[in-house]
Formats: C-alpha cells, structure tokens, sequence
C-alpha cells in the first residue's frame, strides 16, 4: 500500500514540475516574441558550429583557466549525472530500484560509479565558486548592479548544488551499506560502483535496516524534489543560461564584430542623396514606428533572448575600457536592466484586461541612463568577452539610435561632429576651402 502511495506521489509531483515548468518556459517564450522581427535563419551550418563551439564546447569559458575549468567540471557533471534523473523517475513512477541494473549490470557500474566521481568534482568546485564570491569576493562580483537578490540568487544556485550532491552520494552511501550487510533483501540487490559514497560505510555501519530504508528514501526523496524545484527555480533566477545558452549561440551575430546594423529607410534615403543621377530607387516599404528603442518592443526578440541568457558572469564589464575607467557603464547592468523591464512589462500586459496603453515608464531613462549608453566606445569587449555570445552592444547602440534620430539628444560634442562632417565634409570647423587649416 505505502508503494502505492509513494508512485501516485511521485507522478503528481511529476506532472505538477512539467506543468510548472512548461507554463514558465511559456511566459519566457511569450516575452522574447514581444520583441521586433530580425531574421536569423541563414547561415545554418555556422549557427550550428558555432553553438556546438560556444555552448556544447564552452569554447569561450577557458580563456579564464580557472574559473573556466571550474565550471567545465560542473557543466559536464550537470549533464551526464542527470543521466542518473532518467532511472529515478522510471523507479518513481513503477515502484521498482535500479531498474536500469537488471538490464545493463556491466555498464551501469561504470555509469554509477562516474556519476560519483563527477558528483564529488562538482561539489568541489561549487565550493570554491562559493569561496570565490563570498570569501575572495573576486571583484567583477562586487559591482552595485549584483547587491541584493542577484547576489542571493547566485549564491542559492550554489547551495542548490551542494545540497543535490549531497543527497545523491548519502543516497548511495546508504543503498551500498543495505546491499554490503543485508544481501537477503529482495529490494536493494548488488547493483552499482560507489567509489566516493563508499567511504560513507562506516559512518551508516550501526544502523539497522529500517532506520538505513529510511536514510536511502529520504535522501531520494529529497534528490527529486529538489531537482524539480531547480527547474521551476529558473524562471526566476539568472540561471536560465543553462537552456537558453543553446538557442542564444545559435541565433547569434555572426557579422564581424565591426560590423554595425543600418536601418533600411535612412540607408535609402542617403543613397537617393548621393545618386546624382537618380537611378537609385528605394525599394524599401517597411514602416518603422521609432527609430532606434527607447523600451524593450522596440528591441528585437534576439536582443530580448540575450537578456534572458545573461550568466550575470560580469566578464563583459570587467573588460569594458569605459567601467574600468570609472565611467557608470556596466555591461552586465544592461542586460540585467532589459531583463527586468521585459518581466515588469510583461506582467503589466497581463495585469491590465484592457488594451495595454503603458505603464509611464521606459526602458531607456527609468532603467539606464543616458550616461551609460554614452559612455560606451563601441569597441566590442563586452561581446567578445561573454562566453555565450551575448551582445550588449547592440542594445546601447539601438538607444543611441532613439536618442539622436527620435529626440535629437545627442552630447553637444557629437551634434557639433555631426554638423561639421555635414557643413565641411570633416569633423573640424573648417570650410572645405581651408582645407590647410586642419592640419593645424
């Protein structure tokens, strides 16, 4: 009777995580798609090589040895222990115990005993990462963008970790134990290579069965909900770079670096100026309701799912020339910045059953300031750096689009440039005729 109840447990709390997680990876869908049309669907061979290169591979994580080989240690260890994840849900749902043992004894020793190498790896390196922030406090994790609940996320990330790993080698700690001093019992048969939780033994040594059944259970128990609050965890936490890394890579710029986007219209319009002859015909059609973005719609949906990925690493900002010159821009604050808005927008919508007529806020002015976005030297650090290909750039640049084209607010400087090149055909003062005097 008690197996009974465990299995229709089990699968309710099995079909409450898939309805949970569907309906928030829904919402996240529902939000990206609120951004403008780009089209990304070219180059596909490249879109592949290069996900498999930046995400599967972690190509650009290495270029920091150590943080980088911390993190490829974690990342391995998520997805092949997870393997682990696919025999504990078919054991929950058909009450049986290391179903998978009876049909591959060989290889599901070797797979059970790398599960525990892999889980001691990982529990060390998320120790160390903990250390790192909270005790060496390395400083791209000090900046003012990560006090408060981007600080207490990245840290509940990590007790997450510590807790899983934990309870995965007490679980098999306590299984070896019943299979090593009850061999007679009908449910934990020998099964498995436990080269890490075996040292665990001695501790679970004086226990009886039942009180050892009740450690296995526990712990199992606690493993798969903790896993399926993990996943209805990202949602709200930064770690939503653990599935949207994939698409992010896919769908990323692969123009070169240097390479800026022109709006259509205004490219027609200058090549129509410039044909003097007038064989130039503007075959552009598109209407454009602003130009640049002054809030997240008016972003694109790719720059929208850049938001979602971001790791909140801080590597961007820490190689941003303008943030270690003392200037406000942050990278990371941008990303960080249109994330929020989108999920403050979003709600709004939902909120009002009515047509959606704005909230009076914009992402531009009551998120990031002017400053910040002018701040920026366009030089492509922040893209090159993050390890997931990431481009903040191209949001700070679609703001600077709005601020000069819609509310003609550039720095006065740069409207004097601007003036010059239009008057005198350079960025000086002078008229074309005194050429000689920009030499001077």
């Amino acid at each position: 009777m008690i197996s009974y109840i465990d299995n229709i447990l089990f699968v309710t709390f099995l079909v409450l995580t898939i309805f949970l997680f569907s309906n928030n990876f829904k919402k996240i869908l529902n939000n990206i798609r609120l951004g403008r049309a780009e089209n990304r669907s070219d180059k596909t061979i490249l879109r592949l090589k290069n996900m498999f290169r930046v995400a599967f591979g972690q190509g650009k994580m290495i270029r920091r040895p150590i943080a980088g080989i911390l993190h490829l240690i974690v990342y391995i260890g998520f997805i092949i222990i997870n393997i682990e994840l696919l025999e504990i849900i078919v054991d929950g749902i058909f009450g049986t115990h290391r179903i998978f043992s009876q049909y591959f004894p060989g290889l599901y020793n070797i797979l059970i005993g790398s599960f525990e190498i892999l889980a001691l790896l990982v529990l060390i390196s998320v120790i160390i990462f903990w250390i790192r922030r909270n005790i060496l406090k390395i400083k791209r994790f000090l900046k003012d963008e990560m006090r408060g609940w981007p600080k207490l996320d990245a840290d509940l990330i990590l007790y997450f970790e510590i807790i899983l790993m934990s309870l995965f080698l007490t679980m098999n700690g306590a299984d070896y134990t019943i299979q090593l001093n009850y061999p007679e019992n009908d449910i934990y048969v020998r099964a498995g290579s436990f080269p890490v939780s075996q040292f665990l033994v001695p501790i679970f040594q004086d226990f009886n069965l039942n009180h050892l059944m009740l450690i296995e259970r526990i712990s199992w128990w606690l493993h798969i909900l903790g896993i399926f609050i993990f996943l209805n965890y990202l949602y709200y936490s930064k770690h939503l770079h653990i599935l949207l890394a994939f698409p992010n890579t896919y769908y990323a710029n692969l123009e070169s670096k240097g390479k800026f986007k022109n709006i259509n219209s205004i490219t027609s319009e200058v090549k129509l100026m410039l044909d003097d002859n007038n064989n130039y015909e503007d075959n552009d059609d598109s209407e454009i309701e602003t130009f640049g973005a002054s809030d997240v719609t008016e972003l694109s949906w790719i720059q929208l799912l850049n938001a979602y990925s971001c790791t909140e690493c801080g590597r961007c900002t820490s190689e941003c020339p303008a943030n270690l010159s003392g200037k406000k821009l942050s990278p990371r604050k941008i990303m960080m910045d249109t994330r929020d808005r989108l999920a403050e927008f979003s709600k709004n919508i939902k909120g009002n059953s009515e047509e959606y007529s704005g909230d009076g806020k914009k992402l531009l002015g009551d998120y990031i300031s002017n400053e910040e976005i002018w701040a920026c030297t366009s030089c492509n650090a922040c893209v090159e750096a993050c390890p997931i290909d990431i481009d903040p750039l191209s949001i700070i640049m679609s703001m600077r689009q709005y601020l000069v084209l819609e509310k003609s607010a550039a720095p006065q400087d740069l409207n004097n440039m601007m003036n010059n090149i239009e008057n005198n055909g350079a960025p000086w003062p002078f008229n074309q005729q005194d050429r000689t005097n920009w030499i001077n």
